[in-house]
């Protein structure tokens, strides 16, 4: 098992963990401007270059990645994979530049559902079909079914701790 196999699922989020502390360190932030910036960063750096780094993976480098998840190679599944990959990766990394609560909403929603849908099919192929891949039962699903909690409590405390309601995101 490579060391890159077990890192980088965590590497994205941890960087953009480190951005936001240093942004938010830099410029004195406190209270709800602080979650606001934390969340930016994880939406920018965590989805944005974390998921175009996979959609690279499952388009260029398709059948080591099938292999990594215990798929066979050839699959088509990894250009509808990597297409999601890099389609919620440009959505992320514009996150930066608009930032609505509506549109970082609904990008936190698409992660998540996708995401965790992801974690639950590799929870299923891990306990129906015994899948030890380090791509299926390791890190990755991990993240897959914890990462979209974690940002989805971040948008929760910021909506919350500024009154905003849903529906008017």
């Amino acid at each position: 098992m490579a060391f890159m196999d077990l890192l980088w699922p965590l590497f994205f989020p941890a960087l953009g963990g480190v951005v936001a502390l240093v942004h938010i360190m830099w410029k004195h932030h406190r209270g709800v401007a602080a979650i606001r910036i934390f969340l930016m960063w994880q939406l920018t750096v965590g989805i944005g270059l974390g998921n175009i780094y996979a959609a690279f993976g499952h388009l260029v480098v398709a059948d080591q990645v099938a292999a990594s998840i215990g798929w066979p190679p050839g699959s088509p599944f990894q250009r509808e994979v990597g297409i999601w990959d890099f389609t919620i990766g440009v959505v992320g990394i514009l996150c930066l530049k608009l930032r609505s609560m509506g549109f970082w909403t609904a990008t936190v929603f698409a992660f998540g559902i996708f995401s965790f849908g992801a974690g639950l099919g590799h929870v299923y192929e891990l306990v129906v079909h015994g899948n030890v891949s380090i791509n299926n039962a390791g890190p990755v699903m991990y993240m897959d079914l914890f990462y979209p909690v974690f940002l989805g409590t971040l948008l929760f405390l910021y909506l919350r701790k500024t009154n905003t309601p849903l529906s008017s995101c």
